[in-house]
């Protein structure tokens, strides 16, 4: 019988020190320096104007390149969305397509659509364009936290944009032009370009 009891309390134990460390958990998660939150609305945004930039692009091309990227650039908006809800962050998208409250985006959203409209090499230069930044932004707010929850959310939006830009430079090489890198180096393009399409988890 004492041994029975022995072992109930050790149970108990355990589980008021697991839930100890679970509040504890719990009031850290909650709290993001404003950096972190500035990265995340930042990024909601920024991968909103991909998706929306690929759908302006298959709107105007019909290519399925478009449509299939958006709809992964739609998970990522997805994702960081997750983030600002359970943090408890307001959500900056504007659902109406093309619409920015970040004006540098707004901007950047209004050159992409006009090169768009120049030619489909133009478009498909834009993609990997888009891609090539978003990389350079995500490695760039990588460093502003230590948050495991974002970190992971960075990765496999990192993944996604690597894949991204593979595709893109494909389309362009089959027709015969080369994408040359304007944000991330010319040694991490040619090793994300000379390696295969990744598998990118969440």
């Amino acid at each position: 019988m004492k041994t029975i009891i022995i072992a109930f309390l050790s149970i108990i134990s355990v589980f008021i020190t697991s839930c100890s460390k679970n509040d504890d958990n719990t009031a850290a998660i909650l709290e993001l320096t404003n950096l972190e939150k500035q990265d995340l609305v930042f990024l909601r945004e920024e991968e909103k104007l991909a998706r929306d930039v690929y759908l302006y692009a298959f709107e105007k091309y019909q290519q399925q390149i478009f449509y299939n990227i958006s709809q992964s650039e739609q998970q990522h908006m997805n994702s960081i969305l997750y983030l600002l809800n359970k943090y408890n962050l307001k959500d900056p998208v504007i659902e109406e397509l093309g619409i920015f409250l970040n004006q540098d985006l707004q901007q950047l959203y209004n050159q992409l659509t006009a090169q768009i409209d120049i030619s489909l090499i133009e478009a498909l230069k834009v993609g990997a364009t888009v891609e090539d930044l978003d990389i350079k932004d995500i490695v760039e707010v990588e460093s502003n936290t230590q948050n495991i929850d974002i970190l992971n959310v960075y990765n496999s939006l990192k993944c996604g944009s690597r894949n991204h830009l593979r595709s893109f430079v494909f389309e362009l090489d089959f027709n015969g032009i080369s994408y040359i890198p304007q944000f991330i180096s010319v040694e991490e393009y040619n090793e994300i370009i000379e390696s295969e399409k990744e598998r990118c988890g969440g």
